[in-house]
């Protein structure tokens, strides 16, 4: 469920580590350690955090929005697949959408939809979902990108859901065209 103030305040405690400063330790520890499975589960962590609203403005002041992106690029399969992940968790909020187009993750994303593990793919969809806009359109709706998109539209007997998000992705930005 979605935090709030008061809620997390309750959660916390009085002897807890606030949500800001539980944040920063883990960014702080997904860069200063070199072991891969720590750095999975760190990152795991935040994109957990990533899919609440009240995480958001955290996420944006700590840079974690640019940690998801430097996983992206990092040969370890499963750090890709949380990087994109935590984009499209946090994705939703414009101010978020903002820091990944202007950080050149849509490339990055649109990458990830080629990617065997079908969780990546659908991470990558629902994040260029988000980040389509006025904006990025040009770099977005590319012909090879909505054909790619198109055949996952049409691959309801693989995936529904997968077909049913690839599907809203075109009803909402390609048919604008």
């Amino acid at each position: 469920m979605f935090a709030n103030s008061r809620r997390q305040e309750e959660r916390t405690a009085k002897y807890g580590t606030p949500r800001m400063q539980y944040l920063q330790e883990l960014a702080s520890q997904f860069q200063n350690t070199t072991d891969e499975e720590t750095k999975e589960r760190i990152a795991a962590n935040l994109a957990n955090f990533a899919y609440d609203p009240f995480n958001y403005n955290f996420l944006h002041q700590l840079n974690v929005l640019e940690l998801f992106l430097d996983c992206i690029t990092e040969p370890n399969e499963k750090l890709v697949e949380l990087g994109v992940g935590g984009i499209y968790n946090a994705s939703a909020d414009p101010l978020n959408a903002a820091v990944v187009m202007q950080s050149g993750g849509v490339p990055l994303v649109i990458h990830c939809l080629s990617s065997p593990v079908r969780s990546m793919m659908n991470y990558a969809l629902g994040a260029l979902y988000y980040l389509c806009n006025t904006s990025s359109k040009e770099d977005i709706l590319k012909p090879e990108v909505v054909d790619v998109i198109k055949r996952y539209a049409s691959a309801g007997a693989v995936s529904v859901s997968f077909s049913n998000l690839a599907q809203a992705f075109l009803d909402k930005h390609v048919c604008e065209l």
